[in-house]
């Protein structure tokens, strides 16, 4: 995924900067970058944060950048910000979200011959430096952005670090949030409304799906305003938004209760320990205990000092080498009960698997598994949140290989009252050797997050695909000489 912080104010930024962003590290865990400005033009740094945490990183660099206004990103791929030298000025960018026509656009950016990227990732086109040269297609920044964001297909929400502002837009249709922030003296934007608080901002306002601001010491100014069609990304709430966080004015935790309550309301299994895997799914477990009335335990807990988010390393083996371990079995809390576990999703389910042998090792009479959503069926092509190769990554996919049917039948192991779906999860549940498997239904989960379905991205669970709701992409214009 990948996340973003800025702040435009009438003293030293750098301190707020390097906080806010930090706010952001469970987001990505590959690159840490920040840009500040000041009477010198811009400064900037970039840090490999694969096996260090941010702040540590930057931490001693600090007293080298000053700066009034600055950006800071943590990114799950790409070298970030940018520096751009264009005819609209210099300036420092930095994106979040994931450009699917990235081939198309950069092809036709070859068009005109006069341009050439250099930020390369072996054979790929850095998408932030994509997205910089059509902005530089504009006139002025606020046409430029506009230009970039009716041209990417999938989402790309971003900001740049000009001579006197700070420019921050929403993709299109909101699949990620940006939200607006202010405290005497300063104005902010973030991605996590849990990067405000300890900084002594209060939320403002979230941005509009495709809407573009310009910040400065003065305040805040709509050059864009927000579109009408929203798509925002549920998983915020099931899984990688952070608990402390809120998105359309909907707090994470509070969902997760939501969504836990809804697996007990439809469950009749008997169960001696409610527990969560750490850390997503501890929300939904207190909030299945919470309405079922069976206690909630810890039987593991999390060594979090020195290991990353499993699902963000691109690397399986590397994946499954953080969950193993940073998960540490408590066999007093295990052996003998019988154990109902919350689960954020189920992605790949190799993780999960390692994670149930281990509790029958510990003694464990029986272990089900509750998912907070519906079986994953379709591989997200909006938001870098996972970096599964093949469809048959999923564990739905693979069951239904395993079955002897897949892509003729997709919508129907979709479908939750089909009984392809159920033979789907059977087969998921002996794969991994639970005693139980139950996935939450997407009304429910729809319900617990409290938006109409019309406004959340389900694409990955029931392959909904709201296209009629996207204003029309023009064809990619040749550079301008100007």
């Amino acid at each position: 995924m990948g996340g973003f912080f800025g702040v435009a104010g009438r003293d030293d930024c750098v301190t707020d900067l390097f906080y806010g962003t930090d706010y952001h590290s469970h987001l990505g865990t590959v690159r840490g970058g920040m840009a500040v400005r000041n009477g010198r033009g811009i400064m900037r740094l970039i840090k490999d944060i694969t096996n260090a945490q941010f702040r540590s990183k930057f931490e001693d660099d600090l007293g080298k950048m000053k700066g009034s206004y600055g950006i800071g990103v943590i990114s799950d791929y790409d070298d970030q910000p940018l520096i751009i030298r264009s005819h609209l000025g210099n300036y420092a960018i930095m994106t979040v979200g994931r450009i699917d026509n990235l081939d198309t656009l950069a092809a036709g950016v070859f068009k005109s011959r006069m341009a050439h990227f250099s930020e390369m990732n072996g054979d790929l086109v850095n998408p932030t430096e994509l997205t910089a040269t059509l902005i530089n297609q504009g006139n002025s920044f606020e046409e430029g952005i506009r230009h970039a964001q009716d041209l990417i297909e999938g989402s790309c929400s971003m900001a740049l670090l000009t001579d006197d502002a700070i420019y921050a837009a929403r993709d299109r249709l909101g699949r990620t949030p940006v939200v607006l922030g202010r405290k005497e003296r300063a104005y902010a934007f973030s991605m996590e409304t849990c990067a405000f608080p300890n900084l002594d901002y209060e939320v403002l306002r979230q941005l509009g799906p495709g809407e573009i601001v310009r910040v400065n010491a003065d305040g805040i100014q709509t050059v864009q305003a927000p579109g009408n069609a929203l798509q925002i990304c549920s998983f915020l709430w099931v899984y990688y938004g952070y608990p402390a966080s809120e998105y359309e004015g909907i707090n994470v935790e509070a969902v997760r209760y939501r969504c836990g309550a809804a697996l007990a309301r439809a469950d009749d299994v008997d169960a001696d320990l409610v527990a969560g895997i750490p850390d997503s799914g501890t929300g939904h477990a207190i909030g299945y205990a919470n309405e079922c009335h069976i206690p909630y335990g810890r039987p593991f807990v999390k060594y979090t000092p020195t290991w990353p988010r499993s699902f963000l390393p691109p690397d399986q083996r590397i994946r499954d080498l953080v969950a193993r371990m940073k998960l540490i079995p408590i066999r007093e809390m295990i052996h003998g009960k019988r154990l109902l576990f919350c689960e954020d999703s189920i992605v790949r389910g190799t993780q999960l698997q390692d994670t149930v042998r281990w509790l029958y090792h510990a003694g464990a009479r029986e272990v089900h598994m509750r998912p907070a959503c519906p079986p994953l069926v379709y591989g997200c092509k909006f938001l870098n949140f996972s970096r599964s190769r093949s469809l048959l990554d999923l564990a739905s996919r693979r069951a239904m290989k395993e079955l002897g049917e897949e892509a003729e039948y997709v919508d129907e192991y979709a479908d939750a009252n089909s009984n392809r779906y159920a033979a789907m999860v059977d087969q998921i549940r002996k794969r991994l050797g639970l005693t139980t498997l139950k996935y939450q239904k997407l009304d429910d989960l729809v319900t617990a997050i409290g938006l109409p379905k019309t406004k959340l991205c389900t694409y990955c669970w029931d392959g909904a695909e709201p296209c009629n709701t996207c204003p029309a992409r023009t064809a990619v214009p040749e550079l301008s000489t100007v």
